[in-house]
C-alpha cells in the first residue's frame, strides 16, 4: 500500500534559500512534501519567482491530502521579517522549533521522514543553540543506534560514509580505534538493509595511508587499526572488504564491486561523491529514530533572493528520503 504520510521539510535558515528551493521542488512535482514556513512569505516569494501556487494550511500531517493540486505548510510566525542574504539570531528560536516539530511527527509515525533545509549555525548559536551542528540536535530528539548519528552522502551512483568528519585531518589518526570503526560497520550494514533494500550489502573500507599504508611502511594504522576491525566485522557475518587504497576505490569499474564506502575522515570520500554527482548529493543521518536527508550544500547566502538557486539537491533528498520510506514499510510489512 502506498504511503500516504507526507514528507516534512523544514524552513532552515530563513535568510538563505530554503523557501526557494522549497517552492521549485514542488512546482518541479514533489507534491508529497509538507513545508514548515510562513505561508504568506511562500506565496510571496512563489509569485517573485513567477511560479504563483495555491497554499493550503495545516497543523497536522493527518490533514494531508497528496491528491490535492496545493502547497501543504504548517504555518509558523518569523520574529523578525527574512531579509534575503541577512540572517537574524532573533529567529532562530523559530527555526529550531521546526526541526523539533518535524522531528516530533516522524517519530510519530505521522510522517514518512524529515528533509532539513541547511542551517546557519552561527545565528543559532548567538540565539543559544547548544549543539555542534543539526545532526547533533537531531540526536537529542529520540533514541540513537550504537555507532550513531553517523553520515551517509549519496548520489544515484555511490554511496559513503566518512567515519570521521568535521575535524582537522592532523587530527583523524588519533581519532580511529577498532571499536569506532566496527560500530560504523555494523550500522551501516543494519541502514543498507533497512532503508535501501539491500539484503546482502557489500562494504567497502578504505585504508588512511596512501596505497593503504603499503605493509606499514607509509604508517601503521591500517595494520594496527583498520584491519583488525574489518576482521571482526566479517566474523560476525559482514561482508566488509579492505583497506583498499583510497586512489584506487572511486572508478566505475571499482564501483561495482561495492554498494557503500567507509572511508576515514570527510574530504577522501566527499570529493569522489561530489566529483560524481555535485549537485544531486544528499546526506542522510542514520542511527536515528526517523528517517532524515538533506541537500547537499549550505545556506546559500550568497544567491538568495535572486531567483537562481537550483534546488537539485533538495529534489534529490525527498526522493532519497521517500525511497528510504518505503524501504523501511515494505521491510516492517
Amino acid at each position: 500500500m502506498p504511503d500516504s504520510r507526507p514528507l516534512i521539510v523544514t524552513p532552515g535558515e530563513p535568510a538563505g534559500i530554503g523557501a526557494e528551493i522549497a517552492i521549485k521542488s514542488w512546482c518541479a512535482g514533489h507534491r508529497d512534501i509538507c513545508v514548515i514556513e510562513a505561508p504568506d512569505r511562500m506565496a510571496e516569494i512563489a509569485a517573485t519567482l513567477g511560479t504563483p501556487i495555491a497554499i493550503k494550511t495545516i497543523t497536522h500531517p493527518d490533514q494531508f491530502n497528496a491528491d490535492q493540486d496545493v502547497l501543504h505548510i504548517m504555518p509558523i510566525d518569523w520574529p523578525v521579517p527574512p531579509i534575503a542574504g541577512s540572517p537574524d539570531s532573533r529567529n532562530g528560536q523559530v527555526v529550531v522549533d521546526a526541526i523539533t516539530t518535524a522531528a516530533k511527527f516522524c517519530r510519530s509515525g505521522a510522517a514518512s521522514g524529515m528533509v532539513t533545509n541547511p542551517i546557519q549555525k552561527s545565528s543559532l548559536y548567538d540565539a543559544g543553540f547548544g549543539y555542534p551542528g543539526h545532526t547533533e540536535f537531531l540526536a537529542s530528539l529520540g533514541q540513537v543506534d550504537a555507532g550513531g548519528p553517523m553520515m551517509m552522502l549519496a548520489c544515484d551512483d555511490l554511496k559513503v560514509v566518512p567515519l570521521t568528519i568535521h575535524i582537522p585531518i592532523s587530527a583523524v589518526a588519533g581519532s580511529l580505534s577498532q571499536d569506532i570503526i566496527i560500530a560504523a560497520g555494523h550500522l551501516l550494514d543494519a541502514s543498507l538493509k533497512r532503508y535501501f533494500a539491500i539484503t546482502a550489502p557489500r562494504i567497502a573500507v578504505t585504508g588512511l595511508n596512501p596505497h593503504a599504508g603499503e605493509n606499514g611502511s607509509l604508517g601503521t594504522e591500517d595494520q594496527d587499526i583498520i584491519q583488525p576491525a574489518i576482521t571482526r566485522l566479517q566474523q560476525t557475518g559482514i561482508n566488509i572488504t579492505g583497506p583498499h587504497p583510497a586512489d584506487t576505490l572511486f572508478h566505475a569499474e571499482a564501483r561495482k564491486t561495492y554498494d557503500a564506502v567507509l572511508g576515514m575522515y570527510h574530504d577522501q570520500v566527499l570529493i569522489p561523491l561530489k566529483t560524481l554527482d555535485f549537485f544531486g548529493g544528499v546526506n542522510i543521518t542514520l542511527g536515528l529514530d526517523f528517517i532524515r536527508t538533506s541537500p547537499d550544500h549550505g545556506t546559500g547566502l550568497d544567491i538568495a533572493g535572486s531567483g537562481t538557486a537550483r534546488p537539485d539537491s533538495l529534489m534529490a533528498a525527498i526522493k532519497m528520503a521517500r525511497k528510504m520510506a518505503a524501504a523501511a514499510q515494505a521491510l516492517s510489512t
